[in-house]
């Protein structure tokens, strides 16, 4: 089921009547569940939906069958404390259903479950580790990339270890080595060569590490790591915070990577949403997540833009800071995979 979006009228509130209500200091961040607040609204008419309105937890739509309800609970409830809702004093305007947006709608579900295990989403090719590292073992490399100069982005930080990830290229030099991977990433990259899945005779030979530090609130867009770029094993190393990674699939292969400009293939605008499947995985601080075969070339992956993740009714609020550990083996020669639909490299 696809969730509407919603905005503010243009005009006054009190001249915009509508039966969808925008409501603030609301929601599972200050420890109100949808059901809990539809319980309330309900009281007032019949209640067609309860959204998020934002990202942040603490802010809801409510979604009415008819507008006079919408203007019965917003005169009861708006700016006056609720007993029902744990005394909050909540703030309440009306709220429209952005214009022309049906097809963007489908894109968005706010609520695919979360699952905890690799087994649980069930995508070829994806292994995830809990506990990879031990508390102190994270605390140390933390402490190391500490050490080292930061690249800034515009919403996060970046290092990059054997080769540069190159943002303008979307690509790899592989004329331009920065030297060996560094001796504090030694033992992950010893404990790497044990991986469950993968096959004894595996040979695993990684020269490129890309360490990102992520704010709270800020995300990864959706891509797929460029066949062309990198080979067919990438390993991420969640430290400091926790996150939810989605990954989607087109059946169709409604995508086409673009092997002139982008190493990360992305798809800003889902036309055919009925060929698209999702899953969302919950990646606790010290886990590891393996990326190969069909998770590797035919899933999409990225990181919400959210302060907060819902994860079986719970919230989980992000770290002070998130840092990944990339790492990669740079690919010499064409890709050989077998998703020639979705690969950019030439045959």
């Amino acid at each position: 089921m696809s969730v509407p979006r919603f905005t503010r009228p243009k005009t006054p509130a009190s001249d915009s009547p509508s039966p969808y209500l925008y409501v603030a200091n609301c929601g599972p961040a200050v420890g109100l569940s949808y059901d809990t607040i539809a319980s309330v609204f309900n009281t007032f008419g019949e209640v067609k939906g309860i959204y998020a309105a934002d990202e942040s937890g603490t802010r809801v739509i409510v979604s009415y069958s008819e507008a006079n309800s919408a203007q019965q609970a917003l005169t009861a409830l708006n700016r006056k404390s609720c007993a029902d809702l744990g005394g909050r004093s909540l703030h309440i305007r009306y709220s429209v259903i952005q214009p022309n947006c049906e097809a963007e709608s489908q894109q968005v579900n706010e609520h695919i479950p979360v699952s905890l295990l690799d087994s649980e989403v069930n995508i070829p090719g994806l292994y995830l580790v809990h506990d990879f590292l031990s508390p102190q073992e994270e605390k140390e490399l933390l402490a190391a990339v500490d050490e080292r100069p930061w690249i800034s982005l515009s919403k996060r930080r970046v290092q990059h270890y054997g080769y540069e990830f190159c943002y303008g290229t979307r690509n790899v030099d592989t004329k331009l080595h920065l030297g060996e991977l560094p001796s504090f990433v030694s033992s992950v990259l010893e404990r790497i060569s044990l991986f469950p899945g993968l096959n004894s005779s595996t040979s695993i030979l990684l020269d490129q590490l890309t360490v990102n530090e992520y704010p709270p609130g800020v995300g990864l867009s959706p891509h797929v790591d460029t066949h062309s770029a990198f080979e067919g094993l990438i390993f991420s190393l969640s430290l400091a915070g926790p996150c939810i990674m989605e990954f989607r699939r087109y059946l169709d292969g409604s995508w086409v990577p673009d092997a002139a400009s982008s190493a990360y293939t992305k798809v800003e605008n889902v036309v055919n949403c009925s060929n698209l499947v999702r899953r969302s995985l919950y990646l606790p601080p010290r886990s590891i997540l393996l990326l190969s075969g069909e998770a590797r070339y035919a899933w999409q992956h990225y990181i919400p833009h959210h302060k907060i993740d819902i994860v079986n009714q719970s919230v989980i609020r992000r770290g002070a800071r998130r840092v990944s550990f990339t790492f990669r083996k740079v690919l010499r020669g064409p890709c050989q995979c077998e998703f020639p639909q979705y690969c950019d490299s030439e045959r």
